[in-house]
């Protein structure tokens, strides 16, 4: 299994790996699927940009690391569920949010990373309650890097689970920032340091950031922040895992603090499984999974069919393809 652009999808020798929802979490194509061109308009047109296929070269390849993609769309449903709520001016319940914000540390916690899967691999009517997922997901990574503890980590997650409930409060952009720490700071459930990170995702250290232009901005906002972007230079503009990554390293002592960076840099994988690459020797290859030293994937060699540990090999160094 890997993960492909929907553009480069070829009918002749591609079949689904995960099935493709649509806006009411309904299977529209079931795993293990061709889709027929006519099919496959349909899908763009729903804004779906991203698939997981199995073809001849990833034959094998289980993303084990990864929400499944049922608990995953769980998991968004509860995020669009409240969303609703606060557009109606109802008092959202926050206790499905608790228990969204329970299951992804546990998730967090018990592996050596967890690959998100982007926003843009559903119907995009959901995209924006995946892409809070997903920050989440990319933000208790970073946190569990940098030692953070069982509260600090609740506290982080429904933070970043409700990082753009302002965007269900007003129509102004430039003001769902304020919007959103008012909402959470309004309900006595939600810390203050959580309303906060509302208030700061959009913050940087070096004072361009927005709504206030700060130049000391919470870790936790910077966190948020910086899982933010690169959720949004995967989904939205499409970058590959390892671009993305480096235009986060870029940011590094600029807009966001050195150590927020680095630990999000060891965290997140910079050649999730499914990546195809170049090893030293110029030969292409695959990776296959991501274990301990996640920087240190293990990469099937296409041309000899057999899986080299870079963790065990530290010169042999890979590219992109």
């Amino acid at each position: 299994m890997r993960l492909i652009n929907v553009s480069e999808y070829n009918y002749e020798n591609m079949v689904l790996a995960k099935p493709v929802y649509d806006s009411k979490k309904r299977i529209l194509i079931a795993a293990g699927k061709s889709i027929n061109p006519r099919v496959l308009d349909r899908v763009k047109n729903m804004g779906v940009s991203y698939l997981f296929i199995e073809d001849e070269i990833s034959k094998g390849i289980d993303i084990e690391d990864m929400l499944d993609m049922p608990k995953w769309t769980d998991c968004i449903q509860t995020i669009k569920e409240y969303f609703e709520q606060a557009q109606n001016e109802d008092a959202p319940n926050i206790l499905p949010i608790q228990k969204v914000a329970d299951q992804l540390i546990e998730e967090v916690k018990k592996r050596p990373t967890l690959v998100t899967i982007p926003s843009g691999a559903i119907d995009q009517e959901l995209q924006p309650y995946a892409h809070a997922v997903n920050v989440t997901i990319l933000s208790l990574l970073t946190a569990k890097k940098m030692g953070y503890n069982n509260i600090q980590m609740k506290e982080l997650a429904l933070g970043t689970l409700l990082h753009d409930i302002g965007k269900a409060i007003t129509d102004e952009y430039s003001n769902h920032q304020e919007e959103g720490f008012n909402h959470l700071r309004s309900n006595r459930q939600i810390s203050l340091m959580s309303a906060h990170i509302a208030y700061q995702h959009h913050e940087t250290i070096d004072g361009k950031g927005a709504p206030r232009q700060l130049t000391e901005v919470l870790e936790v906002g910077q966190i948020a922040g910086v899982a933010n972007n690169y959720e949004n230079h995967i989904s939205k503009e499409q970058l590959l895992p390892h671009q993305a990554m480096e235009a986060i390293m870029a940011t590094s002592d600029v807009t966001y603090s050195f150590g927020v960076v680095q630990a999000f840099s060891q965290a997140v994988p910079t050649y999730p499984p499914g990546t195809k690459v170049i090893i030293a020797s110029k030969e292409d290859g695959i990776v296959t999974r991501v274990q301990q030293h996640l920087q240190r994937p293990v990469v099937r060699v296409l041309s000899k069919g057999r899986d080299i540990d870079l963790a065990d090999h530290p010169t042999l160094m890979i590219e992109p393809m």
